[in-house]
């Protein structure tokens, strides 16, 4: 499940920088940092469920 939230992320922030999203906070190609941030957390939150809740 957390490769596959990596990799989501990862395409995301291609994306980002080949052509913006166009959502509030993502219209610039530099904004791709954003979505790094958000990455972190997510994975930070998968990997300490996954540790908590197994």
């Amino acid at each position: 499940m957390t490769k596959l939230i990596g990799l989501l992320l990862i395409l995301g922030m291609v994306i980002q920088v080949i052509k913006p999203l166009g959502l509030p906070g993502l219209r610039r190609r530099i904004d791709f940092w954003k979505i790094a941030l958000i990455a972190f957390g997510v994975w930070a939150v998968a990997l300490l469920s996954r540790d908590f809740l197994m």
